[in-house]
């Protein structure tokens, strides 16, 4: 079961946490995030899942950047959220996939505990601009049966921007 855009505001500020919030951005059954000012490139041709990949900072300019096809662009949003006792869930806005822009390659699914803003793998199946804090997402929460551990991952727990692959540091375990 999914919670109804009114049980997120009631429940905001307790168990689901989303700041900044409001009450603006809150749907039906969901809540928009919006995208913050900066992306991430990676700068080599070939991504290694061994080793922590080089890349580069984007700023996303007020008159707009044009994404390429093809090509992946980690985002953030600029809301951090915090949820306890729900399942919290990202996809892309149907405005924003209507132009051909993803949001997410697999990582839309949340775990219950996770604090931090949420890293954005945004491509597009042919160019668009995009523009700093537009409202390119949404989250939305899940019931959950049954017994549960919170999230407490060492690698995207308490993050403070946008992040890069870290499954390199399961190599070395």
């Amino acid at each position: 079961m999914i919670l109804s855009g009114k049980e997120i505001e009631k429940r905001q500020g307790k168990d689901i946490i989303i700041e900044p919030f409001s009450r603006e951005n809150l749907n039906p059954n969901s809540y928009n995030l919006h995208l913050h000012n900066e992306l991430i490139v990676y700068d080599e041709p070939v991504l290694d899942m061994k080793k922590n990949n080089n890349y580069r900072t984007i700023v996303i300019p007020e008159d707009g950047y044009i994404l390429i096809p093809n090509k992946l662009y980690l985002g953030r949003t600029v809301e951090f959220t915090e949820t306890h006792g729900y399942i919290p869930m990202l996809e892309g806005r149907s405005s924003v996939g209507r132009l051909g822009i993803c949001i997410h390659v697999t990582a839309g699914f949340g775990d219950i505990g996770f604090k931090g803003y949420w890293t954005l793998e945004l491509f597009c199946v042919q160019p668009v601009a995009i523009y700093p804090h537009i409202e390119i997402c949404q989250i939305y929460y899940h019931h959950i049966d049954g017994d549960y551990d919170e999230y407490s991952s060492n690698k995207y727990q308490n993050n403070k921007g946008i992040q890069t692959s870290q499954i390199y540091k399961e190599f070395s375990i």
